[in-house]
């Protein structure tokens, strides 16, 4: 008699429960340990949930919409007895085409879903009539299928699967991109606005020229509603200023000399993550939540920024915890492998969450100011811009200093524009002066 094993919801931090967004699986299919079960979403972040052992799904516990919790069962699963191969138990064809990997199909879907500009003109593709499942049965598809699927924004119950018994295939799934994209653009999607603010106009703009429709990546499907509430919410002032660094460029050059032997690369951020956390203990409303129905300031008592860390896909703001009582080089090493994981995908929802403030750095690309915005439910966010060498009066003459430009984005119901000011001084203050960083 064969036993079968749970799948539960594995560590997802602080969060009491997360929604699930998409099941990835149907009973039947045989799975890998690693393959993707189901995505979780929080209001920060999503994470597919990998099977931990290989076997078959004998049964499914929850749904597309369903909340869960740490401990909560998802699945239950056959376990293999050998290494299995990702299939479906329904036969499939033995040709390559029947079983894709998915950075394989992701590769050669997005091949071909690119505008054509070398071939010769062809008709537009018409799209396959609606498919009809009886009681709501799932679309037949292997995880590959359903993660390229998924990856391209795709409804799977609108394709049609040409394979045995309407399994759908890695070409299915392309040619419904292509009819869609090749589709005449009738009039633009119903426009989606916060109650009581007009939508765009609805807009076809293929009257003028060609275009191409692309789905938005993951974090900016979640950041984008969380970024607009922040900027309607929050009454935004930016405070502007430049800060002297030819000293503490100099000294960062010092700690990352050739000679040394540490692989820890120090850069100006590091001295603003410290400057900044300083700043919040000396300042304490920078460091404060305003309460759900704004009638009063809750006081964090630690120290942790977020950093801006631009990916692929979008801005995601990873944090260092507990600033105040680390040294630059730790900071400089936590920062490095907080950006490499976000560039690798790899980031935890324990990383994501707990900051008191946020830096914007962009000096690696230009520009000389700028207006972030607050990550609610913080108050403030410091932007910093491109150095450059500037002429500075010293009392005598003026000399060719190094200067960063610093804007300062706080919300005013907690802020006021003096105390703004301040704040901003202070950590110029710091950033011309390093010496004052370990006093």
């Amino acid at each position: 008699m064969t036993t079968t094993r749970e799948i539960a919801v594995p560590d997802i931090g602080d969060f009491e429960s997360v929604d699930v967004i998409e099941v990835l699986i149907v009973p039947g299919d045989t799975i890998r340990a690693e393959d993707p079960l189901v995505t979780l979403e929080s209001d920060k972040a999503t994470m597919d949930v990998p099977a931990p052992f290989a076997g078959t799904i004998s049964e499914i516990r929850v749904q597309a919409g369903d909340k869960v919790a740490q401990g909560s069962v998802l699945c239950m699963v056959e376990p293999a007895n050998a290494p299995a191969t990702r299939q479906t138990a329904e036969p499939v064809n033995n040709t390559p085409e029947a079983d894709v990997s998915e950075q394989g199909a992701t590769l050669q879907v997005a091949d071909q879903v690119q505008p054509a500009t070398q071939q010769s003109p062809q008709p537009p593709l018409s799209l396959p009539p609606p498919v009809e499942r009886s009681g709501g049965a799932l679309p037949h598809a292997s995880p590959a299928v359903r993660g390229l699927a998924r990856e391209l924004g795709m409804d799977l119950s609108a394709v049609r699967g040409t394979g045995p018994k309407g399994r759908i295939l890695k070409e299915d799934v392309q040619q419904h991109v292509k009819a869609i994209l090749e589709q005449p653009v009738e009039t633009a999607p119903e426009a989606v606005a916060s109650p009581g603010i007009p939508p765009p106009a609805q807009i076809d703009y293929s009257r003028w020229g060609p275009t191409e429709t692309a789905p938005l990546s993951r974090i900016q499907k979640l950041s984008g509603p969380h970024l607009q509430r922040a900027w309607l919410n929050i009454p935004h002032v930016t405070h502007h200023d430049e800060a002297d660094i030819t000293d503490l460029d100099a000294f960062r050059r010092s700690l990352t000399s050739p000679t040394e032997n540490s692989t820890v690369r120090v850069t100006v951020l590091t001295f603003l993550v410290k400057a900044v956390a300083a700043g919040l203990s000396r300042f304490p409303r920078f460091n404060a939540a305003l309460s759900p129905k704004g009638e009063s300031l809750i006081y964090r008592k630690f120290f942790n920024v977020g950093i801006a860390v631009d990916t692929e896909d979008g801005l995601v703001v990873p944090v260092i915890r507990a600033v105040d009582s680390k040294g630059i080089m730790q900071i400089a090493s936590e920062m490095d492998d907080l950006a490499n994981r976000a560039r690798g995908g790899n980031l935890k929802p324990d990383d994501l969450q707990g900051g008191c403030i946020s830096i914007s750095n962009l000096g690696g690309i230009g520009g000389t100011a700028f207006t972030p915005i607050v990550n609610a439910p913080q108050v403030a966010i410091l932007g910093a811009a491109r150095s450059r060498m500037a002429p500075l009066w010293d009392g005598e003459e003026f000399r060719p200093r190094l200067v960063l430009p610093l804007s300062v984005s706080y919300d005013h119901r907690v802020i006021d524009g003096a105390e703004a000011a301040r704040f901003t001084v202070f950590i110029r203050g710091l950033l011309e002066d390093t010496r004052r960083l370990v006093l």
